[in-house]
């Protein structure tokens, strides 16, 4: 089948289409075809790969430290993640955690600071990691309890970090915490810490069903210079969630690349596999499970690429890409559960291409915000957008309806 049918669509300009057509054809040659045991070093070699052959520019803003434009062309990041999970999903957890890890750098790094990291994260020479989650606090990222100090011309960071992507393998990451400037999320302020610093140590490092790198992260009196404080002291919880904006969509295209993949799998095995005097997709039941596939896909594929084009226009997505993220994530995970059934027994035997995919798809329907957070913030929005037009009550106030909770 011809996954590359959307490229036509209206929303891609001709340097998408060229991008994303290049791409294909590099992964095609260059990424392994399954994953290894060493998963650690697998990572660390993919990271190099894209570094090397210049796909990471894509996934960091700013000419002058090596990006490939100064603002990031969000419909170019959700092409190369679609693009990469399709292949390999762990060549897209490199790339899209070397984006997402620098994001902040990006958006409130000092020139120092961008100068001293940026171009090391495009090269593929420096691999970043985004420290936010906490055991406590991971939906209400507003409950983290790390605390930073500030003594002097430095911070002291002390507390955990958990579930972090990269742990254990990453050279920097940027670590969120309590400074204490004002209550809840307007005291946290974003540090850069650099995986040698004295009192920070990997705890723990934790195994999940679809293999990545992650850790929980332990900081003890750890030292970090006050130059090494991104942006303003108290604004890193507003940091935090203009970097998560900036990659929420993109995760919806990583589900979509999941999708497609298992939507190849499933045509190949339908029409090979011998049942009843015929083959499995003389079944109308086949026939039917393949057409709500297909539909899902294409209709996740417009919300997503609908909100990477809105983004790039200058327009909030907060809506947009929270439904793009929830039909994709969510889509991804019913259409290859459709393609394990067609593949049957062997479809649930280690190493398949639908297992694995079975395996890697469950992470993207909690990570940037579970499925549960995306329907909240829809809704929100959409109670927000009715209560600002609706005209105001005979005592002059403007009525609100309740927040979701």
């Amino acid at each position: 089948m011809d996954h590359a049918q959307h490229l036509d669509w209206p929303f891609f300009e001709p340097h998408h289409r060229t991008l994303a057509r290049e791409l294909d054809a590099w992964c095609a040659q260059r990424l392994p075809r399954a994953h290894d045991g060493d998963v650690d070093g697998q990572c660390r070699a993919l990271v190099r790969a894209l570094g090397e052959a210049g796909w990471l520019a894509h996934a960091v803003g700013g000419r002058a430290w090596g990006g490939a434009r100064d603002v990031i062309d969000t419909r170019a990041l959700c092409l190369l993640r679609e693009t990469l999970a399709r292949h390999h999903g762990l060549a897209d957890f490199a790339f899209a955690m070397q984006g997402l890890g620098s994001g902040a750098i990006t958006l409130a790094g000092t020139e120092a600071q961008k100068a001293r990291w940026l171009p090391e994260v495009v090269a593929g020479r420096a691999i970043a990691a985004f420290a936010l989650s906490e055991p406590e606090a991971g939906s209400d990222v507003a409950a983290m309890s790390c605390a930073a100090r500030a003594e002097g011309n430095e911070y002291v960071l002390d507390g955990e970090k958990t579930w972090i992507s990269n742990g254990g393998i990453a050279d920097f990451y940027v670590v969120f915490a309590r400074s204490g400037e004002a209550p809840g999320a307007r005291g946290i302020s974003a540090f850069i810490v650099e995986a040698d610093t004295p009192g920070f140590r990997v705890a723990e490092r934790l195994q999940v069903i679809a293999p990545h790198p992650l850790a929980r992260l332990r900081f003890e009196n750890c030292r970090v210079p006050a130059s090494q404080r991104l942006g303003a002291p108290g604004e890193g919880f507003k940091l935090a969630m203009r970097t998560l904006d900036v990659f929420r969509t993109s995760v919806a295209a990583a589900a979509l690349g999941f999708a497609r993949r298992a939507l190849e799998e499933a045509l190949r095995r339908a029409t090979v596999r011998k049942l009843f005097g015929g083959v499995l997709a003389d079944l109308q039941l086949t026939q039917s499970k393949l057409a709500r596939m297909a539909t899902t896909i294409d209709g996740a594929a417009l919300l997503t690429y609908r909100a990477a084009w809105q983004r790039d226009q200058g327009r909030g997505v907060t809506r947009e890409a929270a439904m793009a993220k929830l039909a994709a994530t969510e889509g991804a995970q019913q259409v290859i559960d459709a393609a394990v059934q067609l593949w049957g027994g062997q479809g649930v035997a280690s190493g398949v291409t639908v297992e694995r995919l079975y395996r890697e798809i469950r992470a993207l329907r909690i990570y940037e915000g579970a499925s549960e957070v995306q329907q909240l913030i829809i809704a929100r929005e959409l109670l927000r957008e009715e209560t600002a037009t609706r005209p105001p009550t005979a005592d002059g106030r403007t009525p609100h309806a309740q927040r979701p909770r």
